[in-house]
């Protein structure tokens, strides 16, 4: 009647799982993981991961981070590409070239970076567009 699906379950876990960069560990390397990181130590080199990136204030990525959604608290120098929203806590330091799409700074975060924000872009329809543009002055006149 009820039936266990293992492999189901199996791969949702491990999607779910927050990998750890424990203070004093360094990383020298490119990561790809499933799973969010927690890094409190150091990465040099890249990082991909479509779950949530947690850099503590000891935690320091020298490189590249591809990801969704990153939260920092420590350093950050290279290629930083989020899809969802970049979260600058007042300790982080960010240099390099940033693209996001959306940022959050708090006050006395250090934000050295060349940024670009590639959010959703709304398509306007007809009728928005004819509203948009300019009328001539012969149609203010009419």
């Amino acid at each position: 009647m009820f039936s266990d699906n293992k492999k189901g379950r199996e791969s949702l876990e491990a999607s779910t799982q927050q990998n750890r960069i424990a203070q004093g560990t360094t990383i020298v390397g490119d990561i790809v993981s499933e799973g969010g990181f927690r890094i409190d130590g150091t990465i040099q080199g890249t990082l991909k991961t479509p779950g949530k990136i947690v850099v503590g204030k000891s935690g320091m990525i020298n490189g590249t981070l591809e990801g969704t959604n990153a939260d920092f608290e420590g350093r950050f120098s290279g290629k930083l590409k989020l899809s969802g929203v970049l979260s600058l806590k007042s300790s982080a330091f960010i240099e390099g070239e940033v693209q996001v799409g959306k940022l959050a700074v708090e006050p006395g975060a250090t934000f050295n970076a060349v940024c670009s924000m590639k959010g959703a872009v709304k398509e306007l329809n007809k009728s928005e567009q004819q509203q948009q543009r300019p009328r001539t002055e012969a149609e203010r006149t009419a």
